[in-house]
Formats: C-alpha cells, structure tokens, sequence
C-alpha cells in the first residue's frame, strides 16, 4: 500500500508530495490505485484541482469541498499560482536562463501525444540552468500555462528532453556504468539496476493565495533516486 505523504493540510484543501509511478486520479479501468481513491477512503469527498503525469513526482493539491474546488479552478486558470518544477536534461540549453514560448496542441495521428503546433494553444515556460553536470543539466522550470505535457513538450523542442522520457525522448534508463568508468557489478547482482529509470520531473513547489487570503508557499524537497543521480553525475564530473 502506497503511503501518503502529506505536506499541509487544513479544512479546505490537502497539499501531497506524489511519488514517482503513481497515478494523480484513477484511470478508466480503476483498478490501479491513485492518490485521488486513497484520499477519498481517508476524507469521503475529494475533487481534484490540477495533475501530475504518473511518473512525475512531487507537489499535488485537492480540494476539500466544492467551494475550495471552485476557487482553486478559477485561481489555477486565471494562472495566479506560481508552479515550479525541476527537471534533469540531456545536455545543456545554449543559454542559462530563457522562455520557450511554443504553442502546443495534441498530436492528430498520435492521441494522448502532445507536439507543437502553430494551431495549437499559447503555452510558456521559463526555465534556469541551476546546474550542469556532464551530459546532463538540473533545470527549473516556471509553468505560465498548464497544458498537457507541457515541459516535456517544450524541452523536446529545444533539443534537451527530460532523461527517460519514454514519449518525448529516448526513454533509455540511466545506468551508473554509463557514469562511472571503472563500474563492476556487485557479486550479489546478475544484472545492473538503473540509477533512474523514470520521467526525471518533479513539481517542486506552488505559491497560491487561498479563498481566505492567506498566502502558502508549498515545497517538496526533490526525490531520492533524482538526488542519487545528481550525487553520482558530481563525483564523475569532479
């Protein structure tokens, strides 16, 4: 049973650190669990207020009741709360800081893939080079709009996708001997387990002003197996 891993929560709304594989609402079938059922055997009622893909992890919010959910649809629209992401790249962006500013719509012949368009809808993102490590680079990323896949989209565009981005890049998990010149697998090991093997995307943090005035700065610390990486990719680099 997946644990809940509960950053705030008051009478209102419930803010959740979402681990990496899970899914934010339950799918058609229903038979995986979600956070959304898991939350609904805890509290009875619970609306959903924005997603996260399965394998993104970090920061989601639910609302309580329908007014708490009203409000967060109309603050979330009228772009007001500040989404922060953080991403491992391949490569590094030409330049430190930018704004990607590339319509985005859904992929005629490929449903559920997004792709720009130039009939597609407004999307930005700004993103920040915080570190370059070798072949890869940690970004952050600041989402002005919120369309599907939209940093997944918008870094395959440049030329950096997300590692292990199965859609929108090589997919390929990241082994520690592709890192690590002199790796030898463990005698307890038959084959290698991978440093990172999912969507190397965490919403890290989402600045809003609830239906009370009151300002919540919400945080989630980036994950173990994005943390080991970056740990890993500075001892190769150093």
């Amino acid at each position: 049973m997946i644990k809940l891993d509960i950053l705030f929560e008051n009478d209102a709304f419930v803010a959740l650190n979402k681990p990496a594989g899970v899914l934010s609402i339950p799918d058609r079938e229903g038979k995986e669990p979600s956070l959304k059922s898991m939350l609904r055997e805890k509290y009875g009622n619970i609306f959903t207020v924005h997603r996260l893909d399965r394998d993104t992890s970090g920061i989601i919010v639910f609302a309580k009741d329908e007014a708490t959910h009203k409000y967060f649809s109309k603050i979330f629209e009228a772009r007001t709360v500040e989404k922060i992401y953080q991403g491992i790249v391949q490569g590094t962006p030409p330049e430190p800081k930018g704004s990607i500013d590339l319509p985005i719509s859904e992929n005629p012949a490929k449903p559920g893939i997004m792709a720009v368009h130039r009939n597609g809808k407004a999307s930005l993102t700004d993103y920040e080079v915080i570190e370059s490590v070798g072949p890869y680079s940690l970004l952050q990323f600041n989402l002005h709009t919120g369309r599907t896949h939209q940093i997944r989209v918008h870094m395959q565009a440049l030329g950096h996708s997300l590692l292990c981005d199965d859609l929108y890049g090589d997919g390929q998990p990241i082994l520690l001997s592709k890192i690590k010149r002199s790796y030898k697998l463990s005698k307890s090991e038959e084959e290698e387990r991978p440093i990172l093997a999912r969507l190397a995307l965490h919403a890290y943090l989402l600045h809003f002003i609830d239906a009370n005035g009151e300002a919540h700065t919400l945080e989630a610390p980036l994950p173990k197996d994005m943390r080991a990486l970056l740990q890993q990719l500075r001892k190769w680099k150093a």
